[in-house]
């Protein structure tokens, strides 16, 4: 089903603007309630995604020495990540959209249910649609070196 992997990134830029500044733990907890994906997010896959946003600038993160516990890494999101998280909401946005579109055809298809009837005509509708309601592209994520968890 693709790499459901690549939708970690923006909960985890959501999470940081919305908290300010959060422990890797925090943003595993809270992780599984904003998830774009049904599909269990493994921890590692989560300080993965966040080593990377820190490589590409979206993120920093620091020791926090204070306490009597021991050191964690406390992570906050930077003017390039907010610019990121905007990307990704224009993204998913266009996203919501093309599949909203693509589940009432085929949700109209299934209900009718005579193949031969509809033969080609809701994707037909639904790319004259999309060429008339869009007629300008979202830009995609910035071509941020690329993360592959599997």
């Amino acid at each position: 089903m693709g790499n459901l992997y690549r939708f970690v990134e923006p909960v985890l830029l959501f999470l940081l603007r919305r908290k300010g500044r959060s422990y890797g733990y925090e943003l595993a907890s809270e992780l599984r309630e904003y998830a774009l994906t049904d599909a269990e997010i493994e921890i590692a896959a989560l300080y993965r995604t966040l080593r990377q946003l820190e490589e590409n600038n979206c993120v920093t993160s620091e020791w926090d020495v204070e306490g009597s516990g021991p050191a964690r890494r406390v992570y906050a999101l930077t003017p390039r990540g907010e610019q990121h998280l905007e990307e990704w909401v224009t993204v998913l946005s266009h996203m919501s959209r093309s599949m909203t579109r693509f589940l009432n055809e085929a949700q109209s298809t299934v209900k009718d249910g005579s193949p031969g009837q509809n033969e080609g005509r809701p994707i037909q509708r639904a790319a004259s649609e999309s060429q008339s309601r869009d007629s300008t592209k979202s830009v995609p994520p910035s071509r941020l070196r690329r993360q592959h968890v599997r």
